[in-house]
Parts: structure tokens; sequence; C-alpha cells
């Protein structure tokens, strides 16, 4: 039921929409006021028993700038309920001899977008990756390197030109068995080869040991109330020179947060949280200590819970 003016009623009445003959109709005269309307809902139902492999969808996905024909090239699937090897079949021979030249893109792609998955990244962070393996793939110069490390790098290098930095362990763990030390050299390869391609240093953005404090207090399970002392601590402190990773800086800062608080959390926690050593937190709480008395907001700590604080 909707509202529209009819023509012989002379006002507005409620109207009934007909959707299998497409025509509008007033409730008070019966008089057809649009015919032939288009229905633009799914002229299919899904119901819960149904198996999930059939998608009655008859559209692909959006367009893809990246492949040669904007990913909208025809693929000639299985039939339902064929049985036996399909790509024996005379259907099946003529996909293969019309190889798409994209396939190798679309796979990683593919695994691109399932680490970003697993990551919760943003789909701008995926596209950017996407556009970076692009890039290289077309200079023609990554065969023999390691795939899922170069994967793994273009989603590093990603999430830093996106102001969204994730920590190489944190990108390791989703890298299918590539590990830090080759992501990290297919970093440095990557850069290199835009660098050459652009004729000038490819940026990076720079990493502050805020971007990183929500998220590892997130998985701490620390309170609101914490949560903003960590991240305002974290702010102060790089107004001082120290010479320590943000990583390992954003770590010492929650260590101290929580020593100040009710709910203490344990060294080994915060390492499993972080992915930073237990070792490389006390030595940088060892840094922060002489700043800590203007690190850390007045209205979470007072001097007498600051001096409470174990030496390093």
């Amino acid at each position: 039921m909707g509202d529209a003016f009819c023509s012989d009623c002379k006002k507005h009445t409620e109207v009934v929409c007909d959707h299998s003959a497409g025509d509008t109709v007033c409730s008070e005269c019966g008089l057809v006021l649009e015919s032939h309307s288009i229905d633009e809902t799914s002229e299919w139902r899904t119901f819960a028993n149904e198996s999930g492999d059939n998608d009655p969808v008859r559209v692909g996905g959006p367009t893809n700038p990246l492949l040669t024909d904007g990913g909208l090239s025809t693929v000639i699937a299985k039939p339902n309920g064929a049985s036996g090897d399909f790509l024996s079949t005379s259907l099946g021979r003529w996909q293969n001899r019309g190889s798409n030249p994209d396939r190798g893109l679309i796979l990683a792609f593919k695994t691109i977008a399932t680490m970003s998955d697993r990551l919760g990244l943003v789909a701008t962070i995926k596209d950017r990756a996407n556009e970076i393996y692009k890039k290289v793939e077309d200079q023609k110069s990554s065969r023999g390197r390691n795939q899922d490390a170069l994967l793994a790098a273009c989603l590093y290098i990603a999430c830093r030109q996106e102001d969204k930095p994730r920590t190489v362990k944190e990108i390791c763990s989703v890298a299918n068995g590539a590990t830090k030390k080759e992501i990290g050299r297919a970093k440095e390869y990557i850069v290199k080869q835009l660098g050459l391609e652009a004729g000038q240093s490819v940026e990076m953005g720079t990493i502050h040991a805020g971007d990183f404090m929500r998220r590892f207090c997130s998985n701490l399970g620390m309170s609101n109330h914490t949560v903003k002392a960590a991240t305002e601590a974290v702010k102060t402190s790089e107004q001082f020179d120290i010479r320590r990773s943000p990583i390992s800086i954003a770590a010492a800062v929650i260590y101290i947060i929580t020593q100040l608080s009710d709910d203490k959390k344990p060294l080994r926690d915060i390492s499993l949280a972080t992915g930073v050593a237990e070792g490389t937190i006390r030595n940088s709480y060892k840094d922060l200590y002489p700043h800590v008395s203007k690190i850390i907001p007045a209205w979470y700590a007072n001097e007498e819970d600051l001096k409470n604080l174990s030496s390093p």
C-alpha cells in the first residue's frame, strides 16, 4: 500500500500495487494509475534448506579496471548435477583453449582479498594492494620470486599508504607461510621497482605509535578509560627523543598504563597482544621511565601513583 494522487477521485488516495500485472490501482475507485511498471526486486526466493552453491543471480561482479577485459570475460561453468570430469567434455576443452590472460592476476587478487578479510581491512586497502601488485606484475620482473611474500608485501605497503599500518607479524600471520624475512625482502623489491617506474622514491607513509594503540588495547580487553589514557600518553611520548620503534613504544606505554590501573596486565599478555618481545618491552619501558611524569596524563595518575611504578 502507498499513497498517490488519483485523477478520478481528485485527491490523494491509498494505492495497491499489483506486482503480477505491474499495475498501480487506486483503492477507492479502482482506476489504474500506472501500468507495466518494472519490478526491481529479485524474481526468486531463497530458502534456508537450499544449497549455498546454487547462486540464482545472473549477473557477475563489478567491473575491474585492473583486468584486460574489465573482469567481464565469459566462463563456462560445470552444469548442475553433472558427473565425471567436466574438463574432458567439449565445452570444458573450449574453456581451456580460450585461456584467460588475466588468470594469474585474478588468483592474486583473490589471495589479497582473503588476507584482507582475515585482517579485517577495509576495501580501499585491498584495492590499493591490487594496484601495487598490478604495477609490479606489468614490469615482468617478479618471475621466480616467492608469490605469497610478494602479495603480503603489497598488502603491507597498501596499509602504510592508507595510514592504517599493520605490523609485519600481523601480515605474516595471514601470508600463507611466508616468513618475516621473505616479506621484508619482497617489500624492498617492490619499493625499488615502483621507484624505478615513477622515477622517484615511493611514499610509504610515516608510522606512529598511536596508529597501533587502539587495536592493541582492544586485543587486551582494556576499558575505555585506560584506552583514552594510553592514547594521550603515546601521543605525548612523540615529543621526546626515544629511539625505539613505534610498535615497541606503544607496547611499553600500554604496560605503564596498565600498571597504574586496577586491571594490571602481565608482560606476557602484552607481548602476545602486540607481537613485541618481552625483553624489548622492558628496554622500551626503561627508556620511557625518566619521562613518565610528563607522558602519563595528570587526570589518570598523580605523582604518588607514579612513584609506585617499579623502577626498570
